[in-house]
């Protein structure tokens, strides 16, 4: 099964387009979010030339091609078929490049193709059920060959220990700022209460205070 799709400019590593997630398992993708970039950085600055590649991570595989200075990639759970899992990514390079084939080199914000996560829903939704006929067919097509992809680990391609650090890392600070962040609009939303309901609880207080003076008064 697919869990993660993006599109990234091989040149400097920007992130073009992603396959939006459901919000399932949502800490989880994160931290291949962060491994997939670093991928990409890698990628930008010449580490590795495979234009197709495997790579363990996990209980996940990552699976690239590279065409037109532009890198797509997609997680899958290890049991998901290797040659359906590039004919997916094939499937998304002719599309992207069909369609935004010639704003790629002068994209200067991340996700600027962002639009583009409906087509990848689409076409992962295809791919979903490894057994229709669609899909044996293209399992059974011996035109597309697989075998001689090269497939690494991710220590391997990223570095050992370092840069699995750097993710870890960033996730665990990512986590930490959203639980700031949420701790920060409940102080605000406080404020703002205590701010609305603060003059009138003064006046009621005045006003109880005054009733029970003349009371004792009287």
């Amino acid at each position: 099964m697919v869990k993660l799709t993006m599109i990234a400019r091989v040149t400097d590593g920007l992130p073009l387009a992603e396959g939006l997630d459901d919000g399932h398992d949502q800490k989880d993708i994160e931290f291949y979010k962060q491994q997939a970039k670093l991928l990409f950085k890698n990628l930008s600055r010449g580490q590795n030339e495979a234009s197709r590649m495997s790579i363990e991570t996990g209980p996940y595989f990552f699976h690239y091609i590279i065409e037109g200075h532009v890198c797509y990639l997609t997680m899958c759970d290890r049991s998901y078929p290797k040659k359906l899992a590039f004919q997916y990514l094939e499937d998304l390079k002719n599309e992207f490049e069909r369609v935004n084939g010639n704003q790629i080199e002068t994209a200067a914000r991340p996700y600027a193709f962002i639009k583009f996560d409906t087509f990848i829903q689409k076409t992962k939704k295809l791919y979903l059920d490894t057994h229709t006929q669609r899909n044996l067919a293209k399992l059974n097509d011996e035109l597309y060959e697989v075998h001689q992809i090269m497939t690494r680990n991710v220590q391997e391609v990223l570095g050992v220990g370092e840069k699995l650090d750097q993710v870890s890392e960033l996730s665990s600070r990512l986590t930490s700022e959203s639980r700031i962040y949420a701790d920060k609009a409940r102080d605000l939303n406080r404020q703002a209460l205590i701010r609305k309901w603060a003059p009138v609880a003064i006046v009621l207080g005045v006003v109880v205070l005054l009733f029970w003076v003349k009371q004792k008064i009287w």
